[in-house]
């Protein structure tokens, strides 16, 4: 190995490249491949799909073979319980569609990563690739660590960036939607990328180096307005809430005691929140909304929140019931994807195996 050093750059420099990788994205679609996902610890939330489920629909509607990744091993490394992750890849999925990906049209796949075993292989020789020090470092998982709260931090919370880089890179991936927070992450499957190209492969590279491709969207803080939205700090407003919960909620939502409305997210933040959610869900400016409400205060704009998030998301909420009928659609999906999957990564193997010459 090479000794080179882990460099994540500066974020405007990441900012600025993503950006043209956007509109190349647009221009020729069929020349990249998106590996995106989630872990399934929960049910997802308003937050998800104004955040990056919305960017995935608008990459699939452009026609980028998209690989959607289920991480259900990942559920291991910082939660004690895994009674329900089998019950979260189902509901995941059902988001999914429900939002407006469409698994049938052959070039997305949804798929639980635990199922596709020749992904899995990778993680060996990729571990070879990167030192402690550097696995140590990681920003993310630093921040990760103290948010599970553990005692004991098990090894897997430290090699789970190695087991993402398999994920993206089983695929050939190109182009990873992702958020300021998973940069380091994505840097490392850069490395990795790279590293195995100049060791095992110099003269026929066997992976690309993944793009990042930073998602518009704001962070969507939570109904109490300081933190991000998310379902274990009770501050979110799910997808599968019926309108009477999602009204509920959004009555208990944190403003501030000043009555005239106006966005002004560092000094209202709560209030300028909730205004920006009213604009995700009509399309028009948070300024011009909060105009509109002006002295209606606070209970006046949580009206026009719970009419505008209950009006946006009618149609997704009526395509979820529908597929909660109907698992064996939704199971069907995910085998689909898991073949497809597999297809891929053993496609993958084998140059790997060719490339370290282990093939027989």
């Amino acid at each position: 190995m090479k000794n080179e050093q882990l460099d994540y750059g500066t974020f405007e420099a990441t900012l600025e490249r993503s950006k043209m990788l956007e509109q190349e994205l647009q221009k020729h679609p069929e020349k990249y491949k998106v590996l995106t996902g989630d872990r399934p610890t929960g049910r997802l939330h308003i937050g998800h799909l104004f955040g990056s489920i919305q960017n995935r629909v608008n990459l699939h509607r452009m026609g980028v073979p998209t690989f959607i990744v289920i991480a259900d091993y990942q559920v291991l490394t910082d939660r004690d319980t895994f009674d329900n992750i089998s019950e979260n890849i189902k509901q995941l999925t059902i988001d999914y569609l429900a939002a407006g990906i469409d698994a049938n049209d052959g070039k997305t796949f949804i798929f639980p990563h635990s199922h596709v075993p020749e992904l899995n292989q990778l993680l060996l020789p990729f571990l070879t690739l990167v030192t402690n020090a550097e696995l140590d470092r990681n920003p993310t998982v630093k921040e990760e660590i103290i948010a599970s709260g553990q005692k004991r931090i098990n090894a897997g919370m430290y090699t789970y960036p190695v087991h993402q880089a398999a994920d993206i890179l089983f695929c050939k991936g190109s182009v990873v939607p992702v958020g300021k927070d998973q940069l380091p992450h994505l840097e490392l499957t850069r490395t990795i990328a790279r590293r195995f190209n100049d060791k095992f492969a110099n003269k026929k590279p066997v992976f690309p180096e993944p793009q990042p491709l930073l998602s518009p969207a704001p962070i969507i803080l939570g109904l109490d307005g300081s933190q991000k939205m998310s379902k274990s700090r009770n501050n979110a407003v799910m997808l599968s809430a019926d309108e009477d919960e999602t009204a509920k909620l959004i009555k208990k939502a944190k403003t501030d005691a000043e009555r005239n409305i106006s966005y002004d997210p560092v000094n209202r933040p709560e209030v300028a929140n909730l205004l920006l959610l009213i604009s995700l869900s009509t399309g028009r400016a948070p300024e011009k909304i909060a105009e509109e409400i002006g002295e209606g205060g606070a209970g006046q704009l949580k009206r026009v929140l719970t009419e505008s998030l209950n009006e946006y998301l009618r149609p997704l909420r009526t395509r979820r019931r529908e597929l909660e009928q109907n698992l064996d659609f939704v199971r069907d999906t995910l085998r689909s994807g898991i073949a497809s999957a597999r297809e891929e990564a053993v496609k993958t193997l084998e140059e790997v195996r060719e490339a370290m010459n282990m093939t027989i």
